[in-house]
């Protein structure tokens, strides 16, 4: 067995959703919508600033919430953003919260055999 393992007086396996870590929630009223995160991107413990972007407008009255692995949220918005802003373009009109949910369900499942560590948080009205 290797000298450097049995020394260690205990092993630490971290989830890679708690690598970035982060916080997202969102909560419907009944005529309001509230969708809150916090803004520390950091490392492990360590804190690398406190301005990191996790709540992404889509629509003048639609946003989503993402956390997780800070190269996966930045990824996942943009490529949300391209599809939205298509969507728009072909249709010639807005975007239906329920229809941009499907739209980000498709995006997820479309990459399930790729790890993607994330969490989506979406509030239609």
């Amino acid at each position: 067995m290797d000298s450097a393992l049995t020394d260690l007086p205990f092993l630490f396996i971290q989830s890679i959703m708690s690598y970035n870590g982060g916080a997202v929630m969102a909560m419907r009223g009944k005529n309001c919508v509230a969708i809150a995160a916090d803004r520390r991107f950091g490392i492990q413990a360590q804190m690398v600033t406190t301005d990191f972007q996790k709540i992404f407008p889509m629509g003048e009255r639609l946003y989503i919430g993402l956390a997780g692995l800070a190269t996966d949220v930045q990824t996942v918005s943009q490529r949300l953003k391209f599809r939205l802003n298509l969507y728009e373009l072909k249709e010639g009109r807005q975007i239906k919260p329920k229809t941009f949910m499907s739209m980000v369900s498709n995006l997820l499942y479309e990459r399930r055999n790729q790890t993607i560590c994330l969490r989506p948080s979406l509030r239609p009205c």
